[in-house]
């Protein structure tokens, strides 16, 4: 782990802050630009969070941002994945708490405030989550889809016991008691079922903001369930029985969407009759492919 730019100049130095904000990134410098700008603009003093971006290796590096944001802290992880660039934040952190966001999300000026009340009550926090659309006049059916489904934080943290790394913050005697977040897994669900095995405790803190862009295509919808069932299969191997398990799992996926189109049907996130067909059409097809690719991965190597 190197740290970036010509300088390596850091925020280093000094009294430790309250809390260390941990950025990963790869190739997405425009909508990192506008994280970081979200980010140093944070209602809570700003010698009281340092901010970490951590590289996985973007092509031509982060020279104009490192220029632009003399106050952040940049390194590079060359072991790609977001889980090592989440590792290698943490092992450079100098704040007792930790907050993880990604870089294409845009935090809300009482993120931090928010988060760190949480994390007086609570041992692991997870934030809210609101979906954006490139165009919220005329978003594609797949944004329509990603607005009703994506990102359902409450749920996922009163009802599933996670809350996803995009908003997610903790104690660092919290994480280095867990142990780091596993490449390849479902890391936000892997961790914070780990943390929750030994007891921690997880919250839901509406107030603790965050936004992030919907999946504007197919192409990005495929890709993304693409790796987060790659993800899956690997954590269901480790459990016994996954050989009749996992099939069985995706049989629930082929039947789940009669069960969810209520949801685009009553959504005010569907649009116009045609808008909520063409959702549909989103979510049925989706359902498909992934059962698909759920039983491709059984007769693959591991």
């Amino acid at each position: 782990m190197d740290e970036a730019g010509e300088d390596g100049r850091t925020a280093a130095g000094g009294e430790a802050p309250e809390i260390s904000v941990i950025v990963p990134h790869y190739n997405d410098t425009a909508r990192l630009g506008l994280c970081l700008e979200r980010l140093i603009a944070q209602s809570v003093p700003a010698p009281d969070y340092e901010i970490i971006v951590v590289d996985n290796g973007t092509p031509g590096g982060l020279g104009p941002l490192v220029a632009r944001f003399p106050q952040v802290r940049f390194l590079v992880e060359p072991q790609k994945g977001a889980a090592h660039a989440r590792n290698a934040g943490v092992a450079a952190a100098r704040a007792p708490r930790l907050a993880f966001i990604d870089c294409d999300c845009i935090p809300e000026p009482d993120w931090l405030a928010a988060g760190l009340a949480g994390l007086a009550q609570a041992d692991l926090v997870g934030g809210s989550v609101t979906v954006t659309c490139s165009d919220p006049v005329r978003p594609s059916p797949v944004e329509r889809f990603e607005r009703i489904f994506a990102f359902d934080q409450a749920r996922y943290v009163q009802e599933k016991h996670f809350s996803v790394t995009a908003n997610l913050l903790t104690h660092r005697v919290v994480f280095d008691a867990v142990g780091p977040f596993r490449d390849g897994y479902p890391e936000d669900v892997d961790w914070c079922h780990r943390a929750r095995a030994k007891g921690y405790r997880l919250a839901y803190v509406e107030a603790a903001r965050v936004s992030h862009p919907a999946r504007r295509s197919w192409a990005e919808l495929e890709s993304k369930w693409r790796r987060t069932s790659r993800e899956a299969f690997r954590a269901a191997r480790d459990q016994p029985g996954w050989r009749w398990r996992w099939p069985a799992r995706a049989l629930l996926v082929l039947v789940s969407p009669f069960a969810h189109a209520g949801r685009v049907l009553g959504s005010s996130e569907a649009g116009g009759p045609l808008a909520r067909i063409a959702t549909l059409l989103v979510l049925f097809r989706l359902r498909l492919f992934r059962v698909r690719f759920m039983l491709a991965l059984m007769g693959k190597r591991p």
